[in-house]
């Protein structure tokens, strides 16, 4: 079966960027036109209206994206079932995860694996935790690990790896004027420079945490990425907030303190993502097992 054509379609859908998705499927971008024109003309539809600034999915996109999800994923189990009749698994995961869990976690994680399915091969993205979950749910990734939110998603299955409490850190340096700051009452806090997360579980503990002690937080910078938030911190840009396994596997982490807060801002709740129905692929449940 030729599914090169729904897949450019949907990486295409995901990106709106044909630069962008050229290089992702290492194509030139006439070629990636070609077969989304294509494409366009067998179905005898518009899938993108597009003109020199942006590209924008019409409603026949977004019915036909729903559609090559599943039938990518259909198909992707249907033949490694076949597969596992012969008990010889085959095929690709993509992973999601930030530059800490890749070295946290994966080692153990896929020492084993590697071992037993030597032919599934491994495609690795790092990044910001904060989308982890949403890039499964779109269909970007197989599997991610990231931080189990407050309210699970319906359809996304979630195995724990570990738990993290959230922290404030601080610089260290006994030169730096934040290096000794504990602020304590409310105006203390609303004056103390703040790095925090641009989005995420991370970022709404904080909001709600300061919205709780009716504090509107002096917010110096937001950051993408909780390794970027303590090089901040450490170099004396305000007081953030991340969960300690970062700062315990940062390099780093002797240039910045931990604040004694009762901060109530919990735990960090680490492990695998997936959807419920990729656990019918026999590579993701190999994975998963």
């Amino acid at each position: 079966m030729d599914t090169r054509a729904l897949k450019l379609f949907l990486n295409l859908s995901e990106t709106l960027h044909f630069g962008r998705t050229s290089e992702q499927l290492h194509i030139s971008t006439s070629a990636l036109s070609r077969g989304i024109k294509q494409l366009e003309e067998t179905l005898g539809v518009t899938l993108f209206e597009r003109d020199n600034r942006k590209v924008i999915l019409t409603e026949e996109g977004r019915l036909l994206q729903a559609y090559a999800r599943e039938s990518l994923q259909a198909w992707d189990t249907f033949r490694e079932t076949l597969m596992q009749e012969s008990q010889d698994l085959r095929g690709e995961i993509s992973v999601y995860c930030s530059v800490t869990a890749s070295y946290s976690f994966l080692y153990d994680i896929l020492s084993d694996f590697r071992q037993r399915h030597p032919r599934i091969e491994l495609k690795l993205h790092t990044g910001d935790p904060a989308p982890a979950i949403q890039r499964v749910i779109s269909g970007r990734e197989d599997i991610a690990i990231a931080a189990k939110p407050d309210q699970l998603p319906t359809g996304l299955a979630f195995r724990r790896i570990t738990v993290s409490p959230l922290v404030f850190i601080r610089p260290k340096s006994s030169s730096d004027k934040l290096a000794n700051l504990h602020p304590s009452s409310r105006e203390e806090w609303a004056k103390t420079p703040m790095i925090v997360s641009e989005e995420g579980i991370g970022r709404d503990r904080v909001d709600a945490w300061f919205k709780r002690l009716k504090i509107t937080p002096k917010i110096y910078a937001q950051v993408a990425g909780h390794e970027a938030m303590v090089s901040m911190v450490s170099l004396g840009f305000g007081i953030g907030v991340v969960p300690k396994i970062v700062l315990d596997n940062s390099p780093l982490a002797d240039k910045v303190q931990v604040l004694d807060t009762a901060s109530e801002l919990g735990f960090y709740d680490v492990g695998l993502c997936t959807l419920e129905k990729r656990l019918k692929s026999p590579i993701i449940k190999a994975f998963w097992n």
